[in-house]
């Protein structure tokens, strides 16, 4: 990509001097002699840097700095001034200067400068690629569903977005509720920042506090050196807390600190860091039955629910399934490489009379599992597999007679391995798990996948 410098002087030798220079080393460059001759150019020259003196006839430098920064804000600004005194200093760098140069000029030192400029510019532009790479599925226009609470819940996350407010999210397991705090965090001014999340759940008690705020080394066993928690990760950009109403009232306390002070101390550490990271957390549990208990601190709740978005159920939003299996459909079939399967009119009736106690998450397991076991490009009413309707194709399929959780577990991960051919991967995607938390499943049960398994 063309580097692009402007030099701005009315110093005839000393412009002359760093186009001649920069040019050596292969960068593109423009001059001004004046403020104003440079922002009649500027946008045409489209510099990455430019280098302004303070004194010249006409507009000032610290001028044509403020204004290149509301007309270019991506544009960095080096002054460079022969007057070495605090106020110019302080005036350009709080009129946004990236770099304030003193002449006579070092040329070495302004390569380096220079260097740094490009190089952070470079990194801002992959920086915002990717945030719009992974802002892109969660752009408000690209939320499914047309139903008036969601469409009130699109209002809200627009509202959100616009601040740094603690959000905390409310619904059923399946909802959805991780995609709404992605929708509020990529489209919000924070959105090149990073999204951390964190299930509280899947995450044992005594490691959690370690797992957000970080420890220093010997903090406890295992602890052979200093770690970063995910508050810390998070800098300025979202922290998300899944199901955290299943968090007990000590750490609570803990997250309480963090929303009023904003610091936090890391496990076994003296000194406290400053968090900027908003926090947005979710929760299935009825947290007002859970402060009636005792279970959920009442000064928690109302410091996360300054913004609070309530997810409907799947069943009570059954004009969107259609819209929704049509989403997931695409989504997935992409994922497979094939052409987009439809669903038949029986198939899709069959869906919206359905109750979905696992809410959109099962239903989008439910097409993906069609999708693996038919490869027609329509699917029927009979290829859908959807909770007690679900009828064994074989004795071999027969439910067992140990009718404990842990049994019912196994024989249900060992018929949809068959069903997906033993092929991990897929069967991942069927029971909605990751593939540590798949082989974690095995290993409790004592399933083996061997080649031969895949052969068949």
């Amino acid at each position: 990509m063309t580097r692009r410098i402007m030099v701005v002087d009315d110093d005839a030798l000393i412009r002359e001097t760093l186009v001649a220079h920069f040019r050596d080393g292969g960068i593109d460059v423009s001059e001004a002699a004046s403020a104003e001759q440079a922002l009649a150019t500027v946008g045409r020259a489209a510099p990455d840097v430019v280098i302004t003196d303070v004194r010249m006839g006409g507009m000032d430098g610290l001028t044509l700095l403020r204004t290149i920064k509301e007309r270019l804000p991506d544009v960095m600004v080096l002054v460079m001034t022969a007057f070495e005194d605090m106020r110019t200093a302080i005036g350009a760098m709080k009129a946004g200067a990236h770099e304030y140069l003193v002449k006579p000029l070092d040329l070495d030192q302004i390569d380096l400068v220079v260097e740094r400029c490009f190089r952070e510019r470079a990194l801002a532009r992959r920086a915002g690629a990717l945030a719009e790479q992974a802002a892109e599925p969660y752009a408000l226009d690209q939320l499914v569903g047309r139903d008036p609470r969601m469409i009130e819940i699109y209002k809200t996350i627009g509202a959100a977005a616009r601040t740094r407010a603690p959000v905390l999210i409310r619904g059923e397991t399946g909802t959805g509720k991780e995609v709404i705090a992605r929708a509020v965090h990529f489209n919000s001014d924070d959105a090149r920042e990073p999204f951390v999340a964190v299930n509280c759940t899947a995450v044992p008690e005594a490691l959690l506090e370690s797992e957000l705020f970080g420890h220093v080394r010997g903090a406890f066993t295992g602890a052979v050196g200093d770690r970063k928690g995910r508050f810390e990760l998070a800098g300025a950009g979202t922290i998300f807390l899944d199901e955290i109403g299943d968090t007990t009232p000590a750490f609570q306390a803990k997250l309480l600190r963090v929303l009023q002070e904003r610091t936090f101390t890391p496990v076994g550490a003296e000194q406290t860091r400053r968090t900027e990271a908003r926090v947005i957390a979710a929760t299935h549990r009825p947290l007002e039955q859970l402060m009636r208990e005792g279970r959920f601190r009442e000064d928690l709740y109302f410091r996360l629910r300054v913004v609070e978005i309530v997810l409907p159920t799947l069943r009570e939003r059954r004009g969107d399934i259609g819209l929704l299996a049509d989403h997931l459909l695409r989504k997935a079939s992409a994922e497979m490489h094939r052409a987009p399967a439809r669903l038949t009119p029986g198939a899709l009736q069959r869906l919206i009379a359905y109750d979905w106690p696992g809410n959109v998450r099962e239903l989008e397991n439910a097409l993906t599992r069609a999708l693996v076991m038919v490869p027609a490009s329509l699917i029927g009413e009979n290829d859908l597999l959807l909770g007690a309707a679900v009828r064994p194709s074989s004795a071999s399929e027969e439910a067992p007679e140990d009718r404990t959780m842990n049994a019912v577990e196994r024989h249900h991960v060992e018929r949809v391995l068959r069903e997906c051919h033993y092929n991990k991967r897929q069967t991942c995607r069927v029971l909605g798990v990751s593939r540590p938390r798949l082989d974690r499943l095995l290993e409790k049960h004592g399933i083996v996948v061997t080649d031969r398994d895949h052969q068949q």
